[in-house]
């Protein structure tokens, strides 16, 4: 059981707290290190004790601060001082950075603003366990009309039907779409399977006049697009 947090009292780690804030508000981007990000997050929940030690030991499980902040909230409070409170906290700064990241790309043409869509998409789904499928239908302006989670588990025609993705294209009037999915494994390298479902639905959506950019391939070494590497 993760143990009580204190939401109450000063304690010897107010000037601590003091310092820290000043350098968050007077320094520069890379003004706190990530355990003194999530030391800073953790305040508020954590009200005394000793946030460093706790923050640095969510890095050391979860290996950076995009993967604290997207573990899940039963993992986080797992670790000794981490309660619901602090999970909450943490999860809601990773709610807030997506719903920041969506805004550049649906406010937007999708093709216009490319590096805002991969960070929108890296912060989604770098950190997935699982292989999500996305489809980002695009209207004759290239804006996102939707946002399509087609399902999870491995690319291929089991999970995702060329005529299927074509079909709800004309079904909402998209005039284009990008395809997008993870690589859990991390390396974000396209499969033989990646390629040949993305050349079978580029080839229905040519047959119906419906185009696809790209199959963007999302992990936590980068990601991949099969437009620039030729392979569609």
């Amino acid at each position: 059981m993760p143990q009580a947090e204190e939401n109450s009292g000063k304690h010897a780690g107010a000037g601590h707290r003091a310092r820290l804030r000043e350098r968050l508000l007077n320094g520069g981007a890379e003004a706190l290190a990530d355990y003194e990000v999530l030391e800073y997050l953790l305040f508020a929940a954590m009200r005394q004790g000793d946030t460093k030690q706790v923050a640095k030991a969510l890095l050391k499980r979860f290996g950076t601060l995009a993967g604290v902040l997207n573990a899940d909230p039963a993992a986080l409070q797992q670790e000794p001082g981490v309660g619901e409170t602090s999970a909450a906290a943490l999860k809601s700064v990773a709610l807030a950075a997506r719903r920041m990241a969506r805004s550049e790309v649906t406010e937007r043409p999708v093709l216009g603003s490319w590096q805002a869509l991969l960070d929108y998409l890296a912060i989604d789904m770098a950190h997935l366990t699982v292989e999500r499928v996305r489809v980002l239908y695009l209207d004759t302006r290239n804006r996102l009309i939707d946002d399509h989670h087609v399902g999870d588990g491995s690319i291929d025609e089991a999970a995702i039907h060329p005529r299927e993705v074509i079909r709800r294209a004309m079904d909402i009037g998209a005039s284009a779409l990008i395809l997008v999915h993870n690589h859990p494994s991390g390396s974000p390298e396209p499969s033989q399977a990646d390629i040949q479902i993305t050349r079978r639905i580029a080839e229905a959506g040519r047959l119906l006049g419906v185009t696809v950019h790209d199959h963007v391939i999302i992990g936590r070494e980068g990601h991949a697009s099969l437009r620039s590497k030729g392979l569609i």
